[in-house]
Parts: structure tokens; sequence; C-alpha cells
């Protein structure tokens, strides 16, 4: 339900990053043949710092409010998937359900986490920049001084390496660095799926449905294999167990009046906060939750995927990585020379994923994952 909400505020980071690359090359490649290159470059960094912050200040901005509204949409969508999903056996919880108006409270933490959580990007951003300005600086000087490289040719170098890891801002548990766009998507997928999921289970709390069943999702991961199809409570309960509870439909008129409630047994594999706690939901996962009405709802069909593992899906991830890479030294490129060799690095990488999307059909080749922003 949130996934779509990711992808214009990923493209803020991504333009961001685009605009920082490009005022790094130009600052550097400003004078470059000046005898005097180093000691300007050195007096004029108070002026790519505020550039620098004029660009990080302006993304906060932006990606805050975006956030805000994304998140409102997607607690709002989980609200109403509860309400269609009770509509057409419960007209007057339905009706009820659509009386009650999202939670600002839940929207407002959320939006806060995730500004909490993304405050130090922008810290980093504006180190990056300046190191990297730092780092070029003194570099290109001595390989000049000691008879190395020519000053143009270090600046592309150390232009090149930075353009291939772009501003990392996230170091995960594995140590692997996060590009500043992937980190910001994964960071917004990841709270606006909470947003959709608190709102869910709210309005399902609200009306009385204690029982939710996980979605089957294609190429699912070792950590939410485990909970596919299965049915989760939502009150403090935890762990696997059989309980039997009141039916979704009861009979109705001299039937009903004669005879007790009619129950059924329902297999609960544990307690939502469990299932979390152990992995399900995790940054970027694929599934969802629905009400479990008891003695209605069917357990999902497990869709196989012959030919194609999580290990494959993760592939792509890689290729994309690559072909960013690529693009951003495209756009780093201090001369046509380097930029056309960027470019052919680019179209042999988008031929890798043409491949991979070739030998998988359950993978579909996503053309905005391997951009990299529209310049300022």
């Amino acid at each position: 339900m949130a996934e779509d909400l990711a992808a214009a505020i990923a493209k803020l980071y991504a333009d961001a990053e685009l605009a920082l690359l490009e005022k790094l090359r130009t600052a550097l490649m400003d004078g470059i043949d000046s005898p005097l290159w180093a000691e300007i470059k050195l007096r004029s960094i108070g002026d790519l710092r505020q550039a620098v912050e004029e660009v990080t200040v302006a993304l906060q901005q932006d990606a805050d409010g975006a956030v805000g509204q994304a998140l409102a949409d997607a607690y709002g969508r989980g609200r109403q998937a509860a309400v269609a999903e009770l509509g057409a056996l419960d007209t007057g919880r339905e009706a009820q359900a659509r009386r009650v108006l999202p939670g600002a409270a839940a929207v407002d933490r959320l939006a806060a986490s995730y500004a909490r959580d993304t405050r130090p990007l922008y810290v980093r951003i504006t180190r990056a920049i300046l190191d990297v300005y730092r780092s070029v600086t003194s570099r290109a000087s001595a390989s000049v001084l000691l008879g190395g490289l020519t000053r143009r040719q270090a600046t592309q170098h150390a232009l090149d390496q930075f353009a291939q890891r772009g501003v990392t801002g996230f170091t995960d548990s594995a140590g692997r660095s996060w590009e500043l766009a992937a980190y910001a998507e994964m960071a917004v997928r990841s709270v606006s799926a909470r947003a959709a999921i608190e709102g869910h289970v709210d309005a399902l709390e609200e009306l009385g449905v204690g029982l939710v069943i996980v979605s089957d999702a294609p190429l699912e991961c070792e950590m939410c294999a485990p909970w596919e199809g299965e049915v989760l409570s939502l009150g403090p309960g935890s762990g696997p167990r059989t309980v039997r509870v009141a039916a979704a439909i009861q009979p109705t008129g001299l039937r009903a009046a004669f005879r007790p409630p009619e129950t059924v047994a329902v297999h609960v594999a544990g307690s939502l906060v469990e299932a979390r706690a152990a992995g399900l939901f995790h940054p970027n996962c694929r599934h969802a939750l629905s009400a479990y009405l008891p003695g209605v709802t069917t357990r999902p069909p497990h869709h196989p995927t012959p030919g194609t593992t999580y290990k494959d899906t993760q592939r792509q991830r890689e290729i994309e990585r690559n072909i960013r890479s690529w693009k951003r030294r495209q756009v780093a490129a201090t001369t046509e020379a380097d930029r056309r060799r960027a470019g052919v690095y680019v179209r042999k990488w988008q031929a890798k994923a043409r491949e991979n999307v070739a030998a998988h059909p359950h993978l579909r080749r996503k053309p905005a994952r391997e951009q990299i922003g529209q310049a300022h």
C-alpha cells in the first residue's frame, strides 16, 4: 500500500546528490590551470560549504514536508483497507470506521521518528563533500609536485572515486554503506509501511477485530517466509496456539435464537508484535496484512517462483547500484573522453540488467531505480 509513496521522496535525494556532485566538480575545476589553484581552493572552501548547506537545508525542508504527507496518506490507506475488508460483512462497523478520522498522533509520531533517523544524513552530506574537496586539493597539489599525475588527472581520479560510491549516509549492521537516495528511499518505505500497518491495525482494533493474516509475497526473504499466510493476534498473547473464536457470519432468525453462537478453531502463529520483532515488515518488506474473519477468510495460496530466488532480486539491486554509480561518474567527468568512457560502462551494466530480467521472468526491471535524478 505504501510502496509508491517513497518514489517521489527518493527522487528529492537523488536530485540533491546530483546537484551536489556538480557543485563539487565545478568548484574543483574552476581555475584548475592556475599556478595558484591550491591556494585559491583552500580560500574558497567557505563558499562551497555555504552552497552545500543551502542544498541540504532545502532538501531537509522538502523531504520532511513530503514525508509528512506520505505518512498521512499511508495511514489513511491502511484505515481504508480495514473498511473495505469489513464492508461486505458488517455495514454497521463499516459505517463506524468511515466516521473515524485518521490518527494524527500516530502520523506525527512516525514523522518525528523519520526526521530523527535522517537528521544525521544532512550533517554527513556537508562533511562528505568538504572532505573530498580538501582531499582532492591536497592530493592534486602533491601529485604535481612529485611529478606524477597532472592536477587535472588527479582531480578526475578523486571525483571518479567519490562518484562511484556517492554520498554514503548510513552503514548497516553488515558494514554496507548505503547511497544517500537509496537509504532515504529505504527509510521512507519503512516508515510509510509502518504508517499503513498502524492505520490498518488501529481501525481493526477499534472495530473489534483481533486477528490478521499475513499476505503471500513472491520472492520472500528468509525472515519473512515463516510468517507467510499465517494468522497473527493483535492482542498481547504470544507463541503459536489454537483458539476458538466466534465465526464472522452467524445464523440469523429463529435458528439463531435457539442456538449458541457458532465458533471455529483458528491456529494463531503468534502476535503481530512478536512477528515484527522476528523480522516481518523489515525495511523494503513486500508483505501486507488483512483482517482475518473466522470462518470466512482463507489462507492465501502460495505462489512459487520457479527459477528465481531472493538472491536473484539482490543481484538486480547490485546491477542498479552499478548503473547509478557510472551515471554519477558521467556527471563528475571533467573531459569528454571521461564522459564517453563512463557512458560505455552505463550501457554495459544496462545490458546486464536486461540479461538478468530475461533470465528470471518473475523479475521486473524498474528504470526509476537506475536513475540519479535531474540536474537543478
